[in-house]
């Protein structure tokens, strides 16, 4: 049995959805709810929630995003996108597992919960397509630092300095020449840097740079 979250800030949208549902042997309706508390306390008991685009303030988003952070095994499915690649892609990338679009069918959603919640991607080879570039344009951009790292207020002037002049790609050698001191002054400074930042190389370093900037 397939156990159904309706999301929709419309309530008799809602419940139009529910009785559409509830016809089915294999799905049993949760509960229909308007809110992203409600959703978040609703989803650990849903096996596939089905969030409509028509919640308020980009609620659609802001519960698709706050499932996928919360851990829960529940699946969301969106429901009444236009048929934008950028839009769809938006929701994808924010963890939902597949999207209904606004001219598809009754049917065409009944197998859209039931091959999400099996696990398959319900999504167009368009968007297959362009998630694989997205990856790649990703794979290609130096990392990103997460929050709660270091703080970069913690480098001291010449340190910020020194990392500025990493971000435009110089060696130690060039910084030395640069500033006018040592070689190994500069590998200290730069020794300090990686570790202040807890980062591996000098790239992840320059990351850092438009976080103080």
């Amino acid at each position: 049995m397939i156990r159904v979250l309706l999301v929709n800030g419309i309530r008799i949208m809602g419940n139009v959805i529910a009785a559409v549902l509830e016809n089915e042997p294999d799905i049993e309706v949760a509960g229909c709810v308007t809110s992203l508390e409600e959703a978040l306390a609703r989803a650990p008991t849903s096996d596939v929630l089905v969030v409509s685009t028509r919640l308020p303030d980009r609620g659609a988003l802001r519960v698709t995003q706050a499932i996928a952070a919360s851990g829960a095994p529940a699946k969301v499915l969106i429901l009444g996108l236009a048929e934008s690649k950028e839009e769809i892609l938006q929701y994808v990338e924010a963890g939902a597992a597949g999207y209904v679009l606004q001219d598809d069918s009754v049917d065409d959603l009944l197998t859209k919960v039931r091959t999400t919640h099996s696990g398959e991607a319900v999504i167009s080879p368009e968007i297959a397509a362009a998630l694989m570039s997205r990856v790649a344009e990703l794979a290609q951009s130096p990392p990103r630092p997460e929050a709660g790292q270091a703080d970069p207020a913690e480098l001291t002037p010449r340190e910020r300095e020194i990392l500025e002049l990493i971000g435009e790609g110089l060696s130690n050698q060039e910084i030395a020449e640069r500033l006018v001191v040592e070689v190994g002054t500069v590998k200290n400074h730069v020794h300090n840097i990686l570790q202040k930042l807890n980062v591996s190389n000098r790239r992840e370093a320059a990351a850092y740079l438009t976080m103080i900037e």
